[in-house]
Parts: C-alpha cells; structure tokens; sequence
C-alpha cells in the first residue's frame, strides 16, 4: 500500500470559479491532477486530500466533484478545509460518499498497520489575533488530541496525520500543536492551505522527529505527492530542530 497526498484541489462545487483568476498555472489544473493520479495510483494505495476540495456552499453541490475524486483509482481520506463549507455532519457526509472514500473528522481510522487521523486546525494565534481566533485555535488542539488517542488505541505500525492549516509557524516555529504532536508516535503530518507566495514559508522535512509534508497542489506542480515509505526518521523520538529535506 503507497500512501500519496495533494491538498486543496479547489474543484468548482457548481459554481462558475475557475481557478486561473490566480494565476495561469492554475488553467485546467484537476485534469493534470486527474491525469497524474492515474498514472501512480493503485487500487488498493490510499491518497490523502487534507481539505478545501470543493468551493461548493451546500453538500449536494460538492456531490459531483466528489464523486469525480471518486472515479479515480485508490481509496481516499478527506478532510475538512476552511473553504469546505459544504461539509455536513460527519455522519451524513459518511453516508453520501461514493465507495473508497473516507472523512476524518477529529477521529482516526485504520488502513492495513497505519492509523490516519487529524482536525483542520486554525490559524496560529498572534499578539494581533481576535479573541475568537484564540478560542478556535484551542479548540482545534483538543480536537486534535482527540484523533491522536483514538489513533493510538489502534495499535498500528504507522500513524499518518492530517491537518488542514501548516502545524508549525514560519520558519518552522514551534507551535502548541507541533509540541503536542510531538507527543504522539507520529511518523508523517501532511497539510495545506498555503499558496502562491506563502508557499516559500512551507516546512517540508522533518523536524524533531516527525516528517512535514505541505501538499497544497499548486506547490507540488498539480502532482500527488508518495510519502516515504519507512516509517522510521532515526534513532531518537525526537532529532535536532535543523530541517532534513524530504524529496518532492
């Protein structure tokens, strides 16, 4: 089993928003999605798509772009952007999926001996931030607490984590999320939200021990990312705060 990712794929959801209002590399951006996918994507490889996949308002919206991530091969994990205004309670949206297809919503889930689990998170809190900024964000990590226990209680080999906005500030910040991943076994944190310009700021590499990969699609040339497939990151929990570079 391979396990790929790309985020913030920003399918229309029936609405008329192209994607090349920012920028020309933007033009026809899912069909190169689409046509990557299945060059490397097995049926039994999981593709991970950690949020902001459609700019459909309400569910029955974002159906057809679901069902067209649906029609590619392998089995895919969502989660919710801050954009995914269309996702409903989880289990309805459970229930709506096509087949193959999996939300994780502040729990985690078992595929073969790796466990997937994570929240969206929020925008890291600032001397600058509202007050309800604060309180999202706090909320999000007990969120996030939640899946990880729940990954924990699955007992598998490899825990993957997805989280929508970067788990570490710029220039690879520590955060109170990142200290609270650190916690946990994790091996691989997938995220997006970023683009364009904020995009140099992503951490990609590992960093005290857990491997960073941001997949917003337009960072990774609108191609899946292959997450490594070892599971071990050196001898240590936790490595030096220096990045290693992780391929792309």
């Amino acid at each position: 089993m391979d396990i790929y990712a790309i985020g913030d794929l920003h399918l229309q959801g029936g609405a008329d928003k192209p994607m090349n209002v920012f920028g020309p590399h933007w033009e026809g951006h899912f069909d190169r999605i689409r046509q990557d996918w299945r060059e490397k994507v097995r049926e039994n490889d999981v593709v991970l798509l950690p949020g902001d996949i459609s700019w459909a308002m309400q569910t029955e919206d974002a159906m057809d772009d679901l069902r067209s991530i649906g029609e590619l091969p392998g089995r895919k994990i969502l989660l919710r952007g801050n954009h995914d205004y269309w996702w409903c309670g989880i289990s309805r949206l459970r229930e709506l999926l096509p087949q193959g297809m999996y939300a994780v919503q502040n729990d985690a889930m078992l595929l073969e001996d790796t466990a997937f689990c994570g929240t969206r998170g929020w925008t890291l809190p600032g001397p600058n931030s509202a007050p309800e900024d604060e309180k999202i964000y706090r909320r999000e990590l007990l969120r996030m607490e939640m899946s990880l226990d729940r990954a924990v209680k699955l007992g598998a080999g490899r825990l993957v984590v997805l989280c929508h906005y970067p788990p570490l500030g710029e220039g690879a910040a520590e955060t109170p999320l990142s200290a609270l991943l650190e916690k946990y076994p994790v091996d691989d944190v997938v995220y997006g939200h970023l683009h364009g310009p904020s995009l140099r700021g992503a951490v990609n590499g590992i960093y005290r021990g857990i491997r960073y990969h941001c997949v917003s699609c337009d960072g990774l040339d609108f191609r899946l990312l292959k997450l490594p497939e070892s599971t071990s990151v050196g001898d240590e929990p936790n490595l030096s705060p220096e990045m290693e570079p992780v391929s792309q």
